[in-house]
């Protein structure tokens, strides 16, 4: 089946206005009288597909957070209070057990990704039955993950859960994918058309597994704790050094290695930091920042968490990498 978003997207004279225009009439077209359920983490792709479909059909949007216990340290908490006082209909469900639950054991990184996908609608479904007359699901797929994940002839590099990670049988009519056929830079330009706040729109990108695809091997609590604590770290520190970066993170290797702590022996974690600049997210460079810097930032790494003991800086472009490592 044609996926009606596909059609967007012709040639080199894309123009922004002309896209919203013809992005309004297709949703519409596509969704009629219906509701829509849209998963709204707070990232710039579900926030600028919220503003978008509240615009194409005020009032029959439903926005459902989960939290699956796999975002960034306080993000849960950040993403309701950033939509509390908005236009809407938001339901706040904590996952976070489940999702860690079936995750147990699995080290993986595209098994992740397809129970991560398959979780997310199931939730959906439960949710939307407590509801009434939900049929069709809102994703926030972009451009590049269609590319990606190998849906427009390309060769699939990865699995996008707003694209590969979908199970074959979902309890909605449709789906529905207004930025589809967007880059990242054009979803902001829509976001600022449509009022959303910098503070969202100018937000880095957040994979849709969330930090399972950052924490190399099996997720466990105790790893999400180390790589939150450590992620938290270091956008603290680039953001107060003014240093500019498009995506910067930590990962929690699945290696350990021998360090001295306090002149006693340890065995602790790796933690890798990446940070790159790019256009459109599908070529990158990374960002050679001041030594001084990194430095400062290791330190305060290993220092504050104690199971951590040696960090490192990823150089790596893509390609021949990914942005992100899993």
């Amino acid at each position: 089946m044609i996926n009606p978003y596909d059609e967007l997207r012709s040639g080199d004279d894309f123009d922004i206005v002309e896209y919203e225009t013809r992005v309004l009439e297709v949703i519409r077209s596509q969704v009629g009288q219906s509701r829509v359920l849209l998963a709204l983490s707070g990232g710039v792709d579900s926030s600028v597909c919220a503003a978008l479909l509240a615009k194409a059909i005020p009032g029959k949007l439903q926005c459902i957070f989960v939290d699956h216990g796999l975002m960034r340290k306080n993000e849960g908490d950040e993403v309701e209070a950033a939509f509390s006082d908005r236009e809407l209909n938001l339901i706040r469900v904590d996952a976070a057990d489940r999702f860690i639950s079936r995750l147990a054991g699995v080290t993986d990184p595209e098994t992740k990704r397809k129970i991560i996908g398959e979780e997310f609608i199931r939730v959906f479904e439960e949710e939307a039955s407590k509801l009434y007359s939900i049929e069709f699901l809102a994703q926030g797929t972009i451009y590049p993950d269609v590319i990606e994940s190998g849906k427009k002839g390309s060769v699939a590099v990865k699995s996008h859960h707003n694209v590969g990670g979908l199970p074959d049988k979902i309890a909605f009519s449709g789906i529905v994918e207004p930025l589809r056929g967007l880059f990242k830079a054009e979803v902001r330009e829509l976001g600022h058309r449509l009022g959303l706040p910098p503070a969202l729109t100018n937000r880095q990108p957040f994979p849709g597994p969330g930090l399972a695809v950052r924490c190399i091997g099996e997720v466990t609590k105790e790893k999400l704790n180390i790589l939150k604590e450590a992620d938290a770290i270091f956008r603290e520190e680039v953001e107060s050094s003014g240093t500019h970066a498009d995506q910067y993170f930590a990962v929690l290797t699945d290696t350990h290695s021998v360090g001295i702590k306090n002149g006693i022996r340890t065995y602790g974690c790796v933690v890798a930091l990446r940070a790159i600049e790019t256009t459109d997210f599908m070529t990158c460079d990374y960002i050679p920042f001041p030594h001084n810097l990194l430095k400062h930032i290791s330190n305060r790494i290993t220092n504050e968490i104690p199971d951590v003991n040696r960090v490192v800086y990823d150089i790596t472009g893509k390609p021949p990498g990914t942005v992100e490592w899993e």
